[in-house]
């Protein structure tokens, strides 16, 4: 009997290179700095508004209540002083309106309402920095592949085509976009958390501006 051994050969499949995430920056040449300012201001502005924008928003849920019970029990000093010595947008915008106690109730609503607009306008500061770099972020990525592919272009006029060169140089340049484009989403992610954080404020701001002009026109003890 005669027994056949059929050796298949074996091929090694090439092992593709790797490289790390941030060798693959360091590709994107000298457009990825800017778009490194970026991150960190974007970054740094939304941590920072985002810690303001909750410290605004923190409010005791008997601080109207004692409100309500000192002025209608004629107490007005007690609760001008814990508005005053309360810190954050509702205590501000009710301790305006306890000054103008004895106004007419419109001359009340629009100081309390200017009173807000500015508590708004504070919580709202450098948000618009984040919908800047939004919208530039993603340009700076295209500026950087739109020079990247020149110079690629320029070099193959004047050393030839040769495909390897070409597919890595588009690769590569192409990074910029890529990190251009998720910078700006992070930015208009970070954005969109922030406002929505102001207008839950906001919201408390008029129930307790709606919940004090109440009080006003309730008859005293």
């Amino acid at each position: 009997m005669l027994y056949y051994i059929l050796q298949i050969p074996t091929t090694t499949a090439p092992v593709a290179d790797k490289i790390s995430m941030l060798d693959l920056l360091q590709k994107g040449g000298w457009i990825m700095y800017p778009l490194y300012l970026l991150l960190a201001g974007a970054i740094f502005v939304f941590f920072e508004r985002l810690i303001a924008i909750r410290k605004a928003a923190k409010i005791d849920d008997s601080f109207m209540n004692v409100i309500r019970d000192n002025i209608m029990s004629g107490n007005i000093a007690a609760a001008r002083n814990l508005a005053k010595n309360t810190n954050n947008p509702v205590a501000r915008m009710i301790d305006k309106g306890i000054q103008r106690i004895g106004k007419p109730i419109d001359a009340i609503e629009r100081s309390m309402e200017n009173v807000g607009k500015l508590e708004m306008y504070k919580m709202e500061r450098n948000l618009s920095v984040l919908s800047l770099i939004a919208g530039i972020a993603p340009m700076f990525g295209f500026l950087g592949t739109i020079v990247g592919m020149i110079q690629l272009f320029y070099n193959i006029n004047n050393s030839g085509f040769e495909l390897n060169t070409i597919a890595g140089g588009i690769y590569v340049k192409m990074i910029t976009s890529g990190s251009g484009l998720i910078v700006g989403l992070i930015a208009y992610v970070g954005h969109n958390v922030l406002s929505t954080q102001i207008e839950k404020t906001a919201y408390k701001m008029e129930a307790a501006s709606a919940e004090f002009i109440d009080v006003l026109q309730e008859p005293t003890k």
